[in-house]
């Protein structure tokens, strides 16, 4: 082994460390693993940067615009409301909302379709006097699933349509993907909505009408001095919530902090006061006593009262430019007009001044600001709207952004235009015609991921310039011959399912697919059967919540812990690997 070889696989273990540890953002250890390939010289220097204008990230940036285009028109939320009206059975309601975000992932982002149906699921579990919980992990892996079916409709499928275009002189087309896909979002679907469902923890203790019946939100107040409430019991300015419904975390008292104080506790003139309820149940004592909120700054609730002044709980997505910052230095109000009401943390208290806290992604949080001005707030800041979906873009809704959509399908799929250029084009169009404004197409592109594919691309093609690629696709062949045909497939599929669930998928794929050429070529085989094991398993995130954005969206609203998924994504996996295996044998055979 070359000393170049060497130092690929010592580059790569520790990319791959840095990803799983998620201390640093992904685009940030991207751009580190491409400057240690390129400074020694095993990426020559010009083209270190070819990796963003690989087709793949532009593709990947086309089709997100397009999907933000496709949420603002306001179509699909004809079909949202249609499902807040369904009345069904447990199985039959997870059955269909599964259905239906695995019909939308398909031709749109995974987390936008899960954005457009994740407040009406809400809605809908609370209309059934039902845990949230029960219904949004369905949704969050439905809206994996249906990904599978299409080109379009994961990243990973872009990235390995692309590099069978560098292998072999021709992309996966759009459709390619949909004979296994479709087969497994289908088998997926149903076992989730017939047993699966019912393998989610949803904890005693709580109110199924309360979107968020483990936890509840984490609010500061502050006792002003002219409140009259020095020397008041805990528990007397409790009982105007109701026995049991708010809970003090702390009383933080000229820079002290009184942890878990008893109920017989008196407050006194300026002490901070964090409080764990339910939003009634704050709201309750607010309207019923002196006390003031304090999130980014001090809150009489008179203003929230403000016929212009409207509130709407919104979690936090990964692409956050919220996330690892506090809320002093996001400076919400100065630069968003919007103000913290209370956050919430699944199975996190928070014991500290709100301000201070550090945002993570899938926190909820409850905020307040002018209602001409929320829907925008939250984009800038990448968050999503839960419950008050007024709040959203006003806009008359219009057939043109699905008009342009299957029009850059069709010039695609016809070999018109390739797909990256029919799908530029139709963003193109939707600024010409006035879809969508400047701004709201840069706010539509995830910069991170792009990032990451740009800087990740180079990394991959390190592995074939020093060789380090054949050196490790020989050793996976040698292990092949004691397999039986089908045997190199279901390993590709697993280790690939398996470095999913830890990191991100799109690097997952770019590193799964140049190791996928390598073995074929090694051991002489067609490579499509391992491409398409790549795709399937890059988008198949069931275990852990950090696999994929949309298991983390889910995670808060729906009460979920870490140790949650695996218990319904185990045994999904293991599924997905019976039936994608022999369909991907039948339709591309080895």
């Amino acid at each position: 082994m070359t000393w170049e070889q060497s130092y690929v696989f010592a580059v790569l273990a520790a990319t791959l460390g840095l990803f799983i540890w998620g201390r640093w953002r992904y685009d940030v250890v991207a751009l580190g693993a491409l400057l240690a390939v390129v400074a020694p010289g095993v990426v020559p220097a010009s083209g270190a940067f070819e990796g963003f204008g690989h087709p793949a990230v532009i593709t990947v940036a086309a089709v997100l615009v397009i999907s933000r285009a496709l949420q603002n028109s306001g179509m699909i939320n004809y079909v949202a409301r249609w499902l807040e009206k369904v009345e069904a059975g447990p199985s039959a309601q997870v059955a269909i909302i599964g259905a239906l975000v695995a019909a939308l992932s398909g031709f749109m982002n995974n987390v936008g379709a899960l954005a457009l149906l994740m407040p009406v699921v809400i809605q809908v579990a609370r209309k059934g006097n039902r845990a949230p919980g029960e219904l949004l992990m369905p949704l969050g892996f439905g809206s994996l699933l249906g990904g599978l079916t299409t080109m379009i409709g994961t990243p990973p499928n872009i990235i390995v349509a692309t590099f069978r275009a560098d292998a072999v002189g021709a992309p996966f087309s759009m459709f390619d993907f949909t004979p296994v896909g479709l087969a497994i979002a289908v088998v997926g679907t149903i076992f989730i909505a017939a047993y699966g469902w019912r393998l989610i923890p949803i904890r005693e203790g709580g109110d199924n009408t309360d979107m968020f019946h483990i936890e509840a939100y984490t609010t500061e107040v502050l006792v002003p001095r002219k409140s009259g409430l020095s020397g008041t019991a805990l528990g007397d300015l409790f009982s105007h919530a109701g026995e049991g419904e708010v809970t003090a975390l702390a009383i933080i008292r000229q820079g002290k902090r009184l942890a878990q104080p008893k109920l017989t506790e008196t407050v006194r003139i300026n002490d901070h006061l964090l409080l764990e309820g339910s939003a009634e149940a704050v709201e309750s004592i607010l309207h019923n006593t002196k006390l003031t909120l304090v999130g980014n700054r001090e809150l009489d609730v008179t203003e929230l009262e403000n016929a212009d002044s409207g509130v709407v709980e919104a979690v936090v997505t990964p692409g956050s430019r919220l996330i690892r910052r506090s809320i002093a230095q996001a400076q919400l109000e100065r630069r968003h007009g919007l103000h913290l009401l209370a956050l919430a943390r699944q199975g996190r208290p928070i014991r500290d001044h709100l301000r201070r806290v550090r945002v993570r992604a899938g926190d909820v949080l409850l905020l307040q600001g002018g209602t001409g001005t929320l829907s925008d707030a939250l984009a800038n800041l990448g968050c999503l709207p839960l419950v008050q979906r007024e709040i959203g873009l006003h806009r008359e809704p219009t057939p043109v952004p699905l008009i342009i959509f299957v029009a850059a399908i069709l010039l695609g799929v016809t070999g018109l235009l390739s797909l990256p250029v029919a799908f530029t084009a139709g963003v193109v169009a939707l600024v010409l015609s006035g879809q969508m404004r400047a701004r709201e197409l840069y706010q539509a592109v995830d910069w991170p991921i792009l990032v990451l594919l740009g800087a990740m691309v180079p990394v991959g093609y390190a592995m074939e310039f020093s060789g380090a690629g054949q050196v490790l696709a020989g050793g996976v062949a040698a292990l092949a011959v004691h397999l039986p045909p089908w045997g190199i497939v279901v390993l590709v599929l697993v280790a690939t399912m398996f470095l999913s669930d830890v990191m991100n998928n799109a690097a997952t794929a770019i590193l799964m697919a140049q190791l996928a050429l390598n073995v074929a070529d090694k051991m002489g085989i067609n490579a499509d059967p391992l491409l398409m094991a790549v795709a399937i398993g890059a988008s198949c995130a069931f275990l852990t919540p950090i696999g994929h954005q949309s298991n983390i969206l889910v995670m808060g609203p729906g009460g979920y812990r870490f140790g949650d998924y695996w218990r319904l994504g185990l045994p999904l996996e293991a599924l997905i690997v019976l039936v994608a295996v022999p369909m991907i044998l039948w339709v591309w055979p080895l």
